[in-house]
């Protein structure tokens, strides 16, 4: 269940599409949306300026999130707004923390200026984040929700079953199926590790095949996949265009070595080059060991 969603606002193009996805996740859940602008203080050109320059940023936010929660009222949307001073990452990151949201929803695209949510942006919040967050691209604006086919990349390791865990209340609720998918990104294998990629492929079935009896057992359905691929974000982006996907759900860590070449920095990775929205799911230390 989801109950408060953070969705932070730059007053873009990309980020009003974002508030949209948001609102119909949040309409379908009853939740509330806390709305967040940041004026981005840590610029040069503003610290140099000083305290009219902040003043001005920050009742342009005010505007910002107030033509935002105008927004949502029409879709009969509960909200809470608030306009914070900071590096935008970190304090996305914290605020999320602070409404103790269950997930937080942004674009990768944004505004160019003085206050912005753009690609490294998204993936410096994604490394910071406690909370799940859900990234957009430009055009993402134009997936459905519900989400009928979810994508769950897999190395078998604890973070790559936390995002299962939270696909598969997802798919349960839309009725969609999950897709447990295993890449054998034969490229990432250097010449000191080098491993077959037919004993990869072992260790890829065996993955895919807890996955799929993971979600089974929670009554939804679910089918399995091994794709062998130059790296992983290639394999999952050449999954996800093939199968028409929805969503694609990941851990933020993943085995490293033999074991996979899989989660972590190819999770910022997929942010950037999969065209369909990817929640990423930030794994726990006491989850990692």
């Amino acid at each position: 269940m989801v109950d408060r969603i953070c969705v932070p606002t730059d007053g873009s193009d990309a980020a009003a599409a974002a508030l949209d996805h948001a609102l119909a996740v949040a309409a379908d859940h009853g939740a509330t949306v806390h709305l967040v602008h940041v004026a981005d203080t840590t610029r040069d050109s503003v610290t140099r300026i000083g305290g009219d320059v902040v003043d001005v940023l920050e009742r342009e936010g005010e505007s910002i999130v107030a033509d935002a929660a105008a927004r949502a009222a029409d879709r009969g949307v509960a909200t809470e707004t608030a306009v914070r001073q900071g590096g935008v990452p970190e304090t996305v990151a914290a605020y999320a923390a602070e409404a103790d949201a269950d997930l937080l929803v942004m674009s990768t695209r944004g505004r160019q200026g003085v206050e912005r949510l753009v690609g490294s942006t998204t993936e410096r919040v994604v490394r910071q984040s406690s909370v799940p967050v859900l990234a957009l691209r430009s055009g993402d604006d134009e997936t459905a929700y519900p989400y009928e086919d979810v994508v769950v990349p897999t190395d078998g390791s604890a973070a790559a079953t936390a995002a299962l865990d939270r696909a598969i209340p997802i798919a349960e609720r839309a009725g969609a199926t999950v897709h447990v998918l295993s890449v054998v990104a034969t490229g990432g294998i250097g010449v000191g590790d080098y491993v077959d990629a037919d004993v990869l492929s072992e260790y890829a079935d065996d993955e895919v095949a807890e996955g799929v009896e993971r979600v089974e057992a929670a009554g939804v359905a679910a089918v399995g996949a091994v794709e062998v691929a130059p790296s992983a974000p290639r394999g999952i982006r050449a999954y996800v265009e093939e199968h028409g996907v929805d969503l694609v759900a990941m851990g933020t860590h993943g085995r490293t070595g033999v074991s996979r070449y899989l989660l972590g920095s190819v999770a910022e990775r997929a942010l950037r080059t999969v065209p369909v929205p990817v929640l990423t799911v930030p794994a726990t230390e006491a989850d990692e060991e």
